[in-house]
């Protein structure tokens, strides 16, 4: 790889994520204050996805229960890729598929928002989640790619990156997930010190 291949993949992202939000801002503001209005109800975020997706939903539910910018009070968000026991539990006695939506069956109610996250938008175990949180009554929201696959048409919400190559698709959820804990953080806890 040469420095002109390194610049193009910075340059390549930041144009992604620019098309992106140019498209997406009024939908990231909208969802924020849904977020924010089930925080302030005790409602809880679950967030899943698979590989790199599952990763980002770590991320982001550790930022609202540890921190993101500032000293305040923990905010209810729930990881479903990070308990191995369940995960192999339930691949093992039920299927792979179910792995989300059984968690949800477990740990969803009413009002609660799940975040499904692929770049693909055809993750069969994703879409099943977005089922299951469905027959729960949470508010789903979908992060994926290009096309938005299935996940776009199951979902309540659905920010699409627009884009193919999964790299940069993840690079642009990560910000968006970035973007969310700060709006949220700012708006619950901005007149704390």
């Amino acid at each position: 790889m040469e420095i002109e291949d390194v610049i193009e993949a910075f340059v390549t992202s930041a144009d992604v994520k620019n098309a992106f939000i140019r498209t997406h801002a009024e939908r990231v503001v909208e969802v924020g204050q849904l977020m924010i209005r089930a925080f302030r109800d005790s409602k809880k975020v679950v967030l899943f996805g698979n590989g790199g997706s599952a990763s980002d939903a770590s991320h982001i539910a550790a930022e609202f229960v540890g921190r993101y910018r500032r000293d305040r009070e923990p905010l209810c968000a729930l990881a479903l890729a990070t308990d191995m026991a369940a995960l192999t539990c339930i691949a093992n006695d039920y299927d792979f598929t179910d792995i989300f939506s059984r968690q949800i069956q477990a740990h969803g109610r009413k009002g609660d928002v799940a975040i499904a996250i692929s770049t693909s938008g055809n993750s069969l175990n994703v879409i099943r989640g977005v089922e299951a949180a469905h027959e729960r009554g949470l508010v789903t929201v979908g992060w994926t790619g290009a096309g938005g696959g299935k996940l776009a048409d199951v979902v309540d919400y659905c920010f699409t990156v627009p884009s193919s190559v999964t790299a940069r698709i993840q690079e642009c959820h990560i910000t968006l997930g970035h973007v969310l804990c700060e709006l949220i953080e700012e708006r619950l806890f901005g007149d704390q010190v």
